[in-house]
C-alpha cells in the first residue's frame, strides 16, 4: 500500500512551484499531536514556510495518542508524523501499545527532531491542587506531594502515561499511590486540568493546552526537579531512560522567568517507516533544514529544530534518506553510522524475536513477549529497557 502510495506522491511533484533543491510532492502529509499541543503547533508552522517558500501543502492531521498518530504511517496513509517518544522509541522497542499482537516492534526511522533545551516535557500539576496539601502558591511542592492525588492516563498514549510514571517515581511514588484518571486523548486530560477533573497532567511546558489552564482559575505549576538527586534521577532513568535533566525557559508561567529545573527528551520527532521512499525522505529532511530560518520563531519551541541541535546517536535509528543529505553537507560522522548500524541490528532483533514467539502462538502473548523480548536484547548484546 506504501509503495503505492509514494507512487502516487512522487508522481505529482510540482514543477515550477518547488525548488530545483528541494524536490516535494504537491501536498505532504504528517500526523501530529491534537490541536493545541506543541507538536501540532510547530507542524502547522512548518507548513505555512513551505507553503509560501515552496507551494508545498503540509497537511496536519491531529491523533489523539501515539498508536492514532503512528498507524497512518504504517498503513501508508500519511508519510511522515510528528510523533513523540511514543512512536518512535516505543514503537521501536515493540512496548506497552505497541506489545499488543497486532503491532510488534516497528521499523520506525527518524527524520530529524527537536531538540530544543528551552522547553521542559513535564508532569504539571493544577496550581489549586497545592492546597490540598497545606501549600498554597505550591511552595515548597514536590512530586512526592501527589501522593493520593489524581493523575492523569491517556488510553493509548503510553509515550505519555510512562513520562507520568517517570515523574512518580522521581517522587518516590507508583501509579499505586496516586488515583489514576483515565482520558482518552492529551487534550482531554488538559481539559481535565482546567474543569477540576483530574490534578496532574502531562504536557510539553511551551504546549497551549498548558497556557489555556495556566490562565484558568485553577492555574498550572511545574514542580522542579533536583538534578543533583542522584537516588530520585535513578528512578527516574530506571522508568524513562530518555530523559535528561534540563532547565525549562520557555512555557506557561516559566516565560520570563529564569526557568524551571525539570526534565525533557526530543519533541516532536519527525519520523517515518524504514520502506519510505528514500528520495522523498532526504528532501524532507533537507526542507525542514534549508527552510529553517523561515520557520523560526513562528511557534513556541520550535527554534529546537535548528541543524545544531540535533543528536544523531538518539535511541531510534535514521531513515537513509536523510542520512545521506546529513551526509552531505557533513555533518553526519561515522560514529554516528556505527551507532545507527547498531540500532537498526537491534530493530531487527527484536522484530526476529516476534516472528518466532508468533510461530509458537503462546496462550499468554503479554507475558510471553516481555520475557522473549528481554531474552532477544540480552543475547545480541542490546541494553535492556522496560
Amino acid at each position: 500500500m506504501r509503495n503505492t502510495f509514494v507512487a502516487a506522491v512522487l508522481g505529482a511533484l510540482v514543477g515550477s512551484a518547488v525548488s530545483a533543491e528541494v524536490k516535494l510532492p504537491s501536498q505532504v502529509v504528517w500526523t501530529a499531536y491534537g490541536t493545541g499541543s506543541a507538536g501540532y503547533n510547530q507542524s502547522v508552522a512548518i507548513g505555512a514556510a513551505l507553503q509560501e517558500a515552496l507551494g508545498i501543502n503540509l497537511r496536519v492531521l491531529p491523533g489523539k495518542n501515539d498508536i492514532a498518530r503512528t498507524e497512518p504511517v504504517r498503513q501508508g496513509k500519511v508519510q511522515f508524523s510528528a510523533n513523540g517518544v511514543g512512536g518512535s522509541f516505543m514503537a521501536q522497542e515493540g512496548v506497552f501499545q505497541f506489545g499488543a499482537e497486532n503491532w510488534g516492534p516497528q521499523p520506525v526511522r527518524v527524520l530529524a527532531a527537536n531538540n530544543g533545551g528551552a522547553v521542559g516535557l513535564a508532569l504539571a500539576v493544577a496550581a489549586e491542587a497545592c492546597e490540598k496539601v497545606g501549600k498554597p502558591k505550591c511552595e515548597g511542592f514536590t512530586y512526592a506531594d501527589l501522593k493520593g492525588m489524581r493523575v492523569s492516563w491517556v488510553k493509548g498514549a503510553p509515550a505519555l502515561n510512562v513520562n507520568n510514571e517517570a515523574y512518580l517515581a522521581y517522587g518516590g511514588l507508583t501509579w499505586a499511590d496516586v488515583e489514576r484518571v483515565d482520558f482518552g486523548g492529551f487534550g482531554d486530560s488538559w481539559k481535565g486540568m482546567v474543569d477540576g477533573s483530574t490534578d496532574a497532567a502531562f504536557a510539553s511546558t511551551n504546549s497551549g493546552m498548558a497556557y489555556e489552564a495556566a490562565s484558568s482559575p485553577r492555574g498550572v505549576y511545574w514542580p522542579p526537579i533536583d538534578p543533583t538527586d542522584k537516588e530520585a534521577m535513578a528512578r527516574m532513568a530506571a522508568v524513562a531512560p530518555f530523559f535528561s535533566a534540563m532547565n525549562a525557559t520557555v512555557g506557561a508561567t516559566i516565560d520570563g522567568t529564569p526557568g524551571t529545573p525539570t526534565a525533557g527528551y526530543a519533541y516532536p520527532v519527525l519520523m517515518t517507516y524504514a520502506e519510505q521512499d528514500e528520495d522523498l525522505t532526504y528532501n524532507m529532511t533537507k526542507a525542514m533544514h534549508e527552510y529553517f530560518e523561515s520557520y523560526k520563531g513562528k511557534a513556541p519551541g520550535i527554534n529546537g529544530w535548528a541543524l545544531d541541535k540535533q543528536n544523531f546517536q538518539w535511541v531510534a535509528p535514521y531513515h537513509d534518506g536523510a542520512i545521506r543529505y546529513y551526509r552531505e553537507i557533513g555533518k553526519w560522522s561515522d560514529a554516528d553510522q556505527a551507532h545507527n548500524d547498531m540500532l537498526v541490528a537491534r530493530q531487527a532483533a527484536l522484530q526476529k524475536a516476534w516472528e518466532e514467539l508468533k510461530a509458537e502462538g503462546p496462550s499468554d502473548w503479554q507475558a510471553a513477549w516481555e520475557t522473549k523480548r528481554r531474552e532477544a536484547l540480552k543475547a545480541g548484546g542490546f541494553s535492556v529497557v522496560f
